[in-house]
């Protein structure tokens, strides 16, 4: 099973959306949610909420892909977020998500017994490629007890 389908059959919101896992790799995921009245804000866009959750989706896949090796031990938790919205996004919108640390920083820390933290960096993109928000997600791997 790959990660996007895992996290379409374990995540409802990600199935209510209908998004689309492009790729999912340890060093990119790219997600894509489609133009969808259902979830239109007041302009006939994305709704500011349709698109956090579209950038969520895509980094939550990214750390599935860096770090599914340490489920057994560790739970992956997001920890904060920031989003800033840049410019009105219209139509399909695409979400690409990269790591901000290296992952065997990341797994040293967990290997020492800490809670590791890192950020996930998140660029939302209209069809044309202009940048329409840009999202920072701190993550954490919480040991298991």
């Amino acid at each position: 099973m790959s990660v996007g389908e895992m996290l379409a059959a374990t995540v409802p919101m990600a199935r209510t959306l209908n998004l689309e896992f492009v790729e999912t790799t340890a060093e990119r995921a790219v997600v894509r949610m489609p133009d969808q009245s259902d979830f239109h804000n007041h302009v006939g866009g994305p709704h500011a909420g349709a698109m956090f959750t579209l950038a969520e989706t895509a980094s939550g896949a990214i750390v599935i892909a860096a770090f599914g090796d340490q489920m057994t031990r560790a739970v992956p938790l997001a920890v904060k977020a920031e989003i800033g919205y840049k410019k009105l996004a219209m139509g399909v919108v695409t979400a690409t998500a990269t790591l901000g640390r290296p992952i065997a920083d990341v797994v040293a820390e967990l290997d020492a017994g800490e809670r590791p933290e890192f950020p996930v960096e998140i660029a939302i993109q209209r069809a044309d490629g202009a940048v329409t928000g840009e999202m920072t997600i701190v993550w954490t791997l919480r040991p298991n007890a």
